[in-house]
């Protein structure tokens, strides 16, 4: 079974370019110490079950998925839920 982890940080190529995509993704692990994923990682632990991703938005987790982008490119997304950007974009850089 996966475990269930929140991002709570992201990095992009060009942090003011919406169109850039995310090179990691970060967080805080219960004993306070930070993690930090490339997006490529990350991506493997999902196909391979290890991990399951979420963000916290709006009072509730969005689950973050796999897309697929017209070119082939996997990234890393949050499920539709009406929110524009999507919810892993707007959070804050990882330091």
């Amino acid at each position: 079974m996966a475990a269930r982890v929140r991002i709570s940080c992201i990095n992009k190529a060009d942090r003011f370019n919406p169109h850039k995509h995310i090179t990691h993704i970060g967080g805080i692990n219960v004993d306070k110490t930070r993690w930090k994923l490339t997006e490529e990682d990350a991506i493997e632990y999902i196909e391979n079950g290890t991990y399951e991703f979420y963000v916290f938005a709006g009072g509730s987790s969005v689950n973050v998925i796999i897309a697929t982008s017209i070119a082939g490119h996997k990234y890393l997304r949050t499920v539709a839920d009406g929110e524009i950007p999507d919810n892993l974009l707007s959070l804050p850089e990882c330091p």
